[in-house]
């Protein structure tokens, strides 16, 4: 091993350990007393719970196997380039043979679903082995790419990006998201294992039953552990997208908006839309550089809401039979009623009437559903998480000024690294509309 690479081993395992005794520290001092909100909700979904203490381990020593073994540094960036492609391509071949299985599972017609996907597993099963064996050099590989950018950018000390970025593609878990039934609040939130539906839908009732909450359990696409849990994708622009925004979330640790991240609802917001816009700006850095032929198929601006594919719905990319599936889709803009929608709950709300806005919600939910947008649940829940991912566009933030304001402090300021290190200290909506200069009365 060259003195290089062991150096920046000895850094890696480093921060890898500080961000561990970090974790320690904060679950050790952050654990709620008995009757406690989050203590009860975490009873009631006991079975469910996620361990994140053996995916951790996991992930560590695949990361630290390809730090000493890998081949990545001996590659040239053609056959980086090469062969992100190549695991991308079976990636999407294996996805589509598991759909063809779920299909058949799900087909009523078939009596023996099991013997009729026997040799359709089979090969799922080799392929999938076959990706188990080049993942952590894709993962590698996208790392080293995105540092690169991101040293270009301002981000690096001796030509090293600090903190080292470190992704695991995984199946991140489901996240029960809390909030009040009388306002719009990130309460708390329970991480759980991937769940069916209708094992998330009782456990919802039973949450909602037992606390008088409101609950949604969500799928994710990301998590900022180190490595960051990222959810396998198919697609280069949504993977470079979610790296960059989980490293985003590594990288305001140490400063006041991470910090703040866990205790305060409008950190977090704050937080969560600056890794947005800084994902999906770092994400065309890189294809700009490595893969300038996919550029063309990276929007802009991703669409509604959701910056990142790393956070969009489920819900976003499917169609139900009959509606809105047509090869035209249907004249309704989701951003716009869903901005509609959330701007009605606030004054609902602020008028005391849960009962009316629970109601209107409902009745909305089946407008979305009418239009092709299969929203499983359409709460005060749902606002509190989907609204935390704001990008200036209309969606589930309704007349919440923090994406815009984010926005304009990114276009007045002249690099990457220089709006990020304006907003590392923001911690508060007050602080944020008074640094993009934005009316002191901007309506939350």
């Amino acid at each position: 091993m060259s003195l290089r690479r062991f150096v920046r081993l000895v850094i890696s395992l480093a921060l890898w350990s500080v961000r561990l005794l970090f974790m320690i520290v904060v679950l050790r001092y952050s654990t709620p007393p008995a009757g406690d909100l989050s203590t009860a909700i975490a009873g009631l979904a006991h079975d469910a719970l996620f361990d994140y203490v053996g995916w951790m381990a996991d992930a560590l020593g695949a990361k630290a196997g390809q730090t000493l073994l890998g081949v990545h540094p001996f590659m040239d960036e053609d056959a980086r380039v090469t062969f992100v492609r190549s695991y991308m391509d079976d990636l999407a071949a294996v996805r589509t043979l598991e759909a063809q299985i779920d299909f058949i599972y799900a087909d009523h017609r078939i009596v023996e679903p099991g013997k009729a996907t026997e040799d359709l597993r089979a090969e799922r099963d080799a392929m999938r082995a076959d990706l188990r064996s080049r993942q952590s050099l894709v993962e590698s590989i996208l790392e080293g790419q995105i540092a690169a950018v991101l040293v270009d950018q301002g981000f690096g000390s001796m030509g090293q990006l600090m903190p080292p970025i470190a992704m695991r593609f995984t199946q991140p878990p489901n996240f029960l998201i809390i909030s009040p039934r009388d306002e719009i609040r990130f309460e708390t939130g329970v991480a759980l294992d991937p769940l069916p539906v209708d094992e998330q839908t009782a456990l919802e009732t039973a949450v909602e039953a037992d606390q008088d909450v409101s609950a949604l359990i969500v799928p994710i696409g990301g998590v900022a552990l180190f490595p960051a849990m990222v959810l396998e994708r198919t697609s280069i622009p949504s993977s470079l997208d979610t790296f960059a925004h989980e490293w985003s979330h590594h990288y305001l640790l140490t400063f006041p908006l991470g910090l703040n991240y866990d205790f305060d609802s409008e950190a977090r917001i704050i937080n969560e839309t600056t890794a947005t816009l800084f994902g999906r700006e770092v994400s065309r850095l890189v294809l700009e550089r490595f893969y300038p032929d996919l550029l063309a198929a990276a929007p802009a601006a991703p669409p509604l809401q959701f910056a990142s594919a790393s956070h969009m719905p489920a819900f976003m990319a499917l169609s139900l039979p009959g509606l809105g599936s047509s090869a035209q889709p249907p004249a309704f803009d989701f951003g716009a009623e869903m901005n509609e929608t959330r701007i009605e709950v606030d004054r609902l709300l602020a008028a005391g009437d849960i009962d009316a806005t629970e109601a209107y919600m409902e009745e909305r939910r089946e407008v979305f559903v009418d239009n092709g947008y299969l929203i499983r649940r359409l709460n005060q829940a749902y606002f509190a998480f989907y609204g935390g991912y704001q990008t200036g566009a209309p969606g589930a933030g309704g007349a919440d000024p923090i994406g815009a304001a984010a926005q304009r402090l990114r276009d007045l300021s002249p690099s990457l690294h220089a709006w990020i290190v304006t907003m590392r200290s923001i911690t508060t909506r007050d602080q944020l509309l008074a640094a993009a200069d934005f009316p002191a009365d901007t309506p939350p």
